[in-house]
């Protein structure tokens, strides 16, 4: 596990960029994994940047998010695909047809889980971005007592729900469940990046690289992986 700690967060941002940039530029055919939430937006801004200044071309590579919420259609405002065409999508030349997420829209969840978890077997991920929730989930992948390792349905955590609550205008609007990759599928990934930020993340992040491997910190078994890179801020990584 390789840490790097980060005065500035534009610098965060710009070396983890770069990492999948340089995957890119090694195999034009990469598969990326993808995540969501406030802390990969500056690092997609840095990647649309690369972009322009033709550094990059997303063109031949495809790419899989984490998850997406159960009940909200792709053109939902708060959905995971609308994020990730403002965020990313509509900025650079991915084709529309190699961009995956999960669909929480369809009438058999569990076939959805399924078909995603073969494409995921056929395109194995080169590279896989992770956040970190409050809890220690990685995607949707809450702390239980026993975690799934493949594309699964779960209940969204009260302490998640109420997290994400400020990007619906009320928190009665959050959804209650997300389709999410499972920790298995994660940690198949050839390489992972691990980005926390923010001094309310740095108790978990703590627990999260240096605690015990439990299922109750789904994180921790990042630990397990042969090829995790940890980017942090200073104040995230001031108990490191």
């Amino acid at each position: 596990m390789e840490l790097k700690c980060f005065d500035n967060i534009s610098d965060l941002d710009r070396y983890a960029a770069q990492i999948f940039a340089d995957t890119i530029k090694h195999n034009p055919h990469a598969t990326l994994g993808l995540a969501t939430g406030s802390t990969p937006i500056g690092i997609y801004g840095k990647m649309i940047e690369m972009y322009n200044n033709g550094e990059i071309s997303f063109k031949d590579t495809t790419t899989f998010n984490l998850d997406e919420y159960v009940g909200l259609s792709p053109d939902h405002e708060q959905s995971y695909a609308q994020f990730m065409k403002h965020h990313l999508f509509d900025h650079i030349d991915l084709p529309k047809q190699q961009a995956h997420l999960p669909s929480g829209m369809v009438s058999d969840l569990k076939a959805e889980c399924q078909s995603y978890d073969r494409m995921l077997a056929e395109q194995p991920i080169d590279v896989q971005l992770l956040g970190l929730g409050h809890n220690g989930h990685i995607g949707f992948n809450e702390p239980d007592q026993e975690l799934q390792g493949g594309t699964h349905i779960v209940e969204l955590e009260d302490a998640t729900r109420a997290a994400n609550a400020r990007f619906f205008d009320t928190p009665d609007e959050v959804p209650t469940k997300a389709i999410t990759m499972g920790v298995g599928s994660i940690l198949k990934a050839d390489s992972i990046v691990l980005v926390v930020k923010g001094a309310d993340k740095a108790g978990i992040v703590k627990q999260a690289l240096h605690g015990p491997i439990t299922t109750e910190v789904p994180a921790s078994l990042l630990q397990t992986h042969k090829k995790v890179i940890v980017l942090v801020d200073r104040e995230a990584g001031r108990l490191l």
